[in-house]
């Protein structure tokens, strides 16, 4: 089988391809390859800026084990104070009502279980909020003034 010029070109190019490929790669291992490698390594100082020297081993801070704390500290109780609002609605047919709270615009649900018997619609009261089925809903309900009542 003849081999054409072109074929006999094209595998002169390849061979040669190959030759320049190894003489690159012959030329990285007698530069010193690994030199690349500690070029790229980059070191925090104690102030947490990135530098290209290897810290300092005689500054090394001694630090105690037992003053390391691993956990969040416990949440202190705080009482929180009832919320004030006004009965804006309150069906004692069926035992419900919305009362609507006076540092917003909110309105929460309450059952006559969770308020004085003589509640009614106007009524200035305090209260207290628990997540319900459907949201919040207020519970420990009562009166602010005697006269509401």
């Amino acid at each position: 089988m003849a081999i054409s010029f072109n074929k006999k070109e094209v595998q002169k190019k390849k061979q040669s391809k190959r030759l320049e490929k190894q003489k690159r790669k012959e030329e990285r291992k007698a530069s010193g390859g690994s030199g690349a490698f500690e070029d790229m390594i980059a070191y925090v100082d104690e102030n947490g800026m990135i530098t290209s020297t290897p810290p300092d081993v005689t500054n090394k801070e001694e630090i105690d084990i037992e003053n390391i704390e691993v956990s969040t500290p416990k949440k202190e109780e705080v009482e929180e104070a009832p919320l004030e609002g006004r009965v804006e609605f309150f069906n004692s047919d069926k035992g419900f009502g919305f009362i609507k709270s006076s540092k917003g615009t909110e309105k929460y649900f309450f059952h006559v279980s969770n308020a004085p018997t003589s509640i009614s619609e106007g009524n200035k009261v305090t209260f207290e909020l628990e997540r319900g089925q459907k949201g919040m809903n207020a519970v420990n309900i009562a009166f602010i003034d005697e006269k509401d009542h």
